[in-house]
This record gives structure tokens, C-alpha cells and sequence, in this order.
């Protein structure tokens, strides 16, 4: 599966479904060896499937990017199997529950930080290093429009995708002179399982009041980003560093 990654070694976080998924599926595509990995081990497993059926070449690695011993083993397991890393989309992540500042459950605020925020540094943690030694590579941390703008009854979220993108910028900078190349995507509102899960499926009243926020009248899809985030990662994106790139259908233009 020949393509502009060919020869190089990818891992997606969060790639048993939505996003995730479409950029596992579209960094084989494009000749890439891909770890796969996710908290749900069946809906990992199905990506890799998908990906074999594709003829790409793939393997499954469970791990909750919150807890740095499996964030750990997880880029260790690349190494060993392929010997290199080369991409990273680091993309794991929850909504959280919903709730106003001044009400928001300390729970709540912990995970979503821990996941979203603190498992993104712990990805880069361990990735950046492993880039290092075999000369260079290119980080896509998955970020949010909310990491640009306000959202009522989501600080916990709004909070972690806005420090995603400080600590894109602070890593891209760090890293500029040593061929490795930090940028976020922030997508709009992308119909996945996480939205459903939200209450937003297809027919509701909701999604269509979600989908109208968009000047483009429609939620994106995550094939959609993973095209945006196949380019961040490729030769021709190799001016680009510490930026957030907008997928969004001008939601942030308004």
C-alpha cells in the first residue's frame, strides 16, 4: 500500500471510532504502518481490521493516554514491532459531563483534564523522543474549535482544548530546529459516536440546532479532518509548525 507515508510508522490514539479512526484508515491508506490504539480493545480491533482490508498493515495497543505506564508501553510496542516513529495523531479523548462552571463536578474536571489535556503531554512525552532518534517526525494533536472559543456548561472541555494548543505552540517551538513539526487541528461539531452519545443523532432537534451553528449548515465528518490531519503530516505541510487549523464549516469566522 504505496503511498506518500510509505516506509513510515504512524500511531493514532482514540482510533477505534470516529475521527480516530478515519486517520488510522487514512495514514495506511496513504502507506503508513499504523498502532492503533484506544481504551475499547473491540472497537480498536476493528479498525485494524478495517485497515487489513484495505492491505494496510496495522496492530492494536489498549491504552488510557491518562496513565503515563500505558502511554509508555504503548510507544515502546511501536518501537520494538516497527523499530521508528515517524507520525503521531494524538487524539484520545471525552466530552465530559455538562454542567456551569460554578456547578461542574470535581470528577468530572479531573478526567477531562487527564484525559484531554495531561494524556495529549503524555503522548508527546513519550513520542518526541523516539522521533528524535531516527531524525525527525510530525505531531497532530487533536484539538477543538472550542479550544478557540467559549462553549455554555463545557469549562472542563473548553479548558483542555485551549491548553492543547498552548502546549502545541510551546512543543513546536522547542522542537522547530530538530525536524519535528507540533500542529493541532480544531474541528467544529463532527458527527461521531461521542456526539450521538450526547444526545445529537441524526433526526433530533438538537443536531439540527447544532448543525445550523455552522455557516455551511451541516456537522463535518471525520473523514473530513483526518484529510486535514493526513496533510499536516505530509511533506507538503513541511513549513507549517505550532499552528491550529481551523475544519470547522466557518463556525469560528461568525
Amino acid at each position: 500500500m504505496a503511498g506518500i507515508f510509505d516506509g513510515k510508522v504512524a500511531i493514532v490514539t482514540g482510533a477505534g471510532s470516529g475521527i480516530g479512526q478515519a486517520c488510522a484508515i487514512a495514514y495506511a491508506r496513504e502507506g503508513a504502518r499504523v498502532v492503533v490504539s484506544d481504551i475499547q480493545e473491540d472497537s480498536g480491533q476493528q479498525t485494524v481490521r478495517m485497515i487489513s482490508d484495505s492491505g494496510g498493515e496495522s496492530f492494536f495497543f489498549k491504552a488510557d493516554v491518562s496513565i503515563s505506564k500505558e502511554v509508555r508501553e504503548m510507544i515502546k510496542a511501536a518501537v520494538e514491532k516497527y523499530d521508528r516513529l515517524d507520525l503521531a495523531c494524538n487524539n484520545a479523548g471525552i466530552g465530559g459531563p455538562s454542567a456551569p462552571t460554578g456547578e461542574y463536578p470535581e470528577d468530572g474536571w479531573n478526567k477531562v483534564i487527564a484525559i484531554n489535556l495531561t494524556g495529549v503531554w503524555l503522548c508527546m512525552r513519550y513520542e518526541i523522543p523516539e522521533m528524535l532518534r531516527t531524525g525527525g517526525g510530525a505531531i497532530i494533536n487533536m484539538a477543538s474549535i472550542l479550544g478557540r472559543v467559549g462553549f455554555v456548561g463545557s469549562p472542563a472541555y473548553v479548558a483542555a482544548k485551549h491548553g492543547v494548543l498552548g502546549l502545541t505552540k510551546a512543543a513546536a517551538i522547542e522542537y522547530a530546529t530538530r525536524n519535528i513539526r507540533i500542529n493541532a487541528v480544531c474541528p467544529g461539531f463532527i458527527y461521531t459516536p461521542l456526539l450521538e452519545k450526547a444526545g445529537m443523532a441524526r433526526g433530533t432537534e438538537l443536531y439540527s440546532t447544532i448543525s445550523n451553528m455552522h455557516p455551511v449548515k451541516r456537522m463535518g465528518t471525520s473523514e473530513e479532518v483526518a484529510s486535514a490531519v493526513i496533510w499536516l503530516s505530509s511533506p507538503q505541510a513541511s513549513f507549517v509548525t505550532g499552528e491550529s487549523l481551523l475544519v470547522d464549516g466557518g463556525y469560528t469566522a461568525q
